[in-house]
């Protein structure tokens, strides 16, 4: 018997809900979280009433919108910018490492380094050559503040 998940929207949604949490452990950012809830409440809509197509999708769109809006700010504080051990880590986890540097940057220009598998955004008041090591002094949010590796 093969489930055609198009026909049971509800299904569809919780499905799609599911792979965006599963996205969120390997993308950085916290932020695809927040559409993984918005396809749940969308799913329980469909559980409740049928909407349509069009309304399912403006359902997702905007329960997306206003949980990011909502929660995002508030789950950080409590759970990521903590200053407890777990957060220091964390910053241990990127301060004095090496990275590889995938564009060339530095002064005022932002460029890109490999680290762990990952590209992050990085800035140098070096300035720093494609393919040059790098060592990790920062990290700040999204951003990786590098020097050369000497």
């Amino acid at each position: 018997m093969v489930i055609n998940v198009f026909s049971q929207p509800e299904l569809f949604w919780f499905i799609l809900g599911l792979g965006l949490f599963l996205l969120e452990l390997v993308v950085p950012g916290f932020f695809i979280f927040f559409f993984g809830l918005g396809a749940w409440v969308t799913a329980l809509v469909c559980l409740i009433g049928k909407p349509g197509t069009n309304l399912q999708i403006i359902i997702f769109a905007v329960s997306s919108t206003l949980l990011l809006l909502a929660l995002r700010r508030i789950i950080q504080k409590k759970f990521l910018n903590s200053k407890s051990t777990q957060s220091d880590n964390v910053e241990d986890e990127f301060t004095a490492k090496e990275a590889l540097a995938t564009t060339d940057f530095g002064g005022m220009k932002q460029g890109k380094v490999e680290f762990k598998g990952t590209t992050w955004t990085a800035e140098s008041e070096s300035e720093i050559k494609e393919g040059q090591r790098v060592i990790i002094i920062e990290k700040d949010s999204f951003k990786l503040i590098v020097e050369p590796k000497k």
